[in-house]
């Protein structure tokens, strides 16, 4: 299986294991610490691992990005699936130098047409996510800049 590939697989169990730990209202973390957690019957790669882990120790800087690019959603209003995608395209934009933000984002949009809670997730979590893009380019518009 290609990297690529593997990524893939990686962000959808990782998107399932963030969903699972916010309709039970725990830590996603703890439940793959805890060993209840696998991918259709599978291990739990270590890119899945760390999207997870990452996702649930930035969590609050994550929301609070997506917060202040939302017009019409609050994060508590979003649905749990869509929440979980965004929170990990946003960790990897933000964290995960070796995937390309494009990526990140196709990527997104790919799984919320898979698993999105609603028939508009690909074109919210398009838009979204697409904001974020805008803001990162903003925010460091030289590649190599100091600037933050």
């Amino acid at each position: 299986m290609s990297r690529q590939h593997e990524r893939t697989a990686a962000r959808k169990c990782a998107a399932q294991i963030l969903y699972s730990g916010a309709i039970r209202n725990t830590s996603a973390f703890d439940l793959l610490e805890g060993g209840s957690m696998t991918c259709l019957e599978k291990t739990v790669s270590d890119y899945a691992y760390n999207l997870v882990k990452g996702v649930e120790e930035r969590k609050d800087e994550l929301d609070g990005r997506l917060s202040s690019i939302s017009k019409n959603w609050s994060v508590s209003r979003m649905p749990l699936m869509d929440l979980a995608i965004l929170r990990i395209a946003l960790y990897e934009m933000l964290y995960v130098d070796v995937v390309p933000i494009s990526v990140s984002i196709n990527e997104a949009v790919e799984m919320a047409k898979e698993f999105g809670g609603e028939d508009d997730s690909p074109k919210f979590v398009n838009g979204m996510l697409g904001n974020v893009a805008r803001q990162l380019e903003d925010e460091c518009p030289e590649e190599g800049s100091e600037d933050e």
